[in-house]
């Protein structure tokens, strides 16, 4: 389990045949109605894969991630890759920061600088991390065509092997979103003598509507639960039930990719109906072109069907009882009340409730979800 260093080169000859594909899309017609009302509009669509094609730099956003040191590691029956910084001062604590889907370790390219050398952004250097951000299993440069598929379990059991085993640390801090926000928790559940904490950014709690009589706050979130299930899990039920059937129409089609993901970023992000306006363009399609040219797609849908054919593994009656911090983003997918997440995390030191900022918390407010990771895990050192 010797770690290598790794730099990401992708050839020439990709970069053009991705062209080739993105100018022979063929793009459907739209149906009537609001443009975003039944999924990705045509016009913006069109948009995007014209500044794909002829005015995105990919070479920018790749010199953007090997400006961090990167490695790949044999373990678990694959290569894993991952970033790891060091942090400048004088005790970094380590930082397991993990993303989800669909997104990459592209999320965290504005916020490592802030976690590592917070001196540099104002803040104090006893504060700073080191970060290691892995690319999870099944995603991006942490897969290679015909390995194993992995679940949300088999992913923890693999970065945590990662940091206690590869990198030989005895203690350290573990901050997720999504999928990321899942793993944490499933290590803080699992692995408690590992880690001093856990910080996400989504709540992994059983997606039940409450019962009972409940508080208008959990009225209004199982409201919110049930708009959810209905109108914004389609995804979740393609992606859970037949991954390899939309594999194959995403891993040919770019355009068909992009608009997959990029609907996403602008349902999940707190945009107020334009991407852009929480996410950069380049950074977004730095993003999808990850899984463009790694054709990792259809394994990152893995993870739905190993919880769709499984147990809801957070729960109240198997608790995360490590110190847990949350940060409680506006416009996040769901936001379940306090008294219904103290059920399942028991042991919730800090709660905080942000101004502005979405699912994409690491892309679309950096800093202040940096100065939340700090502050949760500075007593907890």
């Amino acid at each position: 389990m010797t770690p290598r260093p790794f730099t990401l080169t992708v050839p020439d000859s990709a970069l053009a045949d991705l062209k080739t594909r993105l100018a022979l899309t063929r793009f459907p017609d739209a149906a009537p109605g609001e443009p975003w009302a039944f999924g990705t509009s045509v016009p913006y669509a069109r948009e995007l894969v014209a500044y794909w094609q002829n005015q995105f730099d990919w070479r920018a956003q790749e010199a953007a991630l090997n400006a961090f040191p990167q490695f790949k590691v044999a373990l678990h029956g694959i290569d894993l890759h991952y970033l790891h910084v060091p942090g400048k001062g004088p005790n970094p604590k380590p930082l397991l920061l993990l993303h989800g889907w669909p997104g990459s370790v592209f999320e965290f390219l504005d916020i490592i600088p802030r976690l590592t050398d917070p001196a540099a952004f104002g803040g104090k250097a006893e504060d700073a991390f080191t970060v290691i951000a892995p690319s999870l299993p099944g995603y991006g440069l942490s897969f290679a065509p015909g390995q194993k598929r992995f679940g949300l379990p088999d992913i923890a059991a693999c970065v945590n092997d990662l940091m206690t085993q590869v990198l030989g640390f005895s203690k350290y801090a573990v901050q997720g979103g999504d999928w990321g926000a899942g793993t944490a928790s499933l290590i803080g559940q699992a692995y408690p003598n590992d880690v001093c904490g856990i910080h996400i950014n989504l709540l992994f709690i059983p997606r039940d509507r409450p019962t009972g009589e409940p508080s208008d706050e959990e009225r209004q979130y199982g409201d919110d639960l049930v708009s959810w299930l209905k109108e914004e899990t389609g995804y979740q039920q393609i992606q859970g039930t037949k991954p390899q059937t939309l594999a194959f129409a995403l891993t040919d089609s770019p355009a068909g990719l992009a608009a997959w993901i990029a609907e996403k970023f602008r349902t999940w992000s707190d945009c107020d109906g334009v991407a852009e306006n929480a996410i950069s363009r380049d950074r977004m399609l730095g993003n999808i072109g990850l899984y463009w040219f790694t054709g990792a797609i259809g394994s990152s849908f893995w993870p739905y069907y190993a919880r769709l054919h499984a147990v809801w593994p957070i729960h109240p009656g198997n608790p995360v009882t490590v110190p847990t911090g949350y940060a409680d983003f506006p416009k996040e997918i769901l936001r379940p009340p306090q008294s219904l997440a103290a059920k399942t995390y028991t042991n919730i030191q800090r709660w905080t409730v942000m101004k502005k900022g979405g699912h994409f918390a690491a892309m679309e407010q950096p800093a202040a979800l940096a100065t939340e990771i700090q502050n949760f895990f500075r007593p907890l050192r």
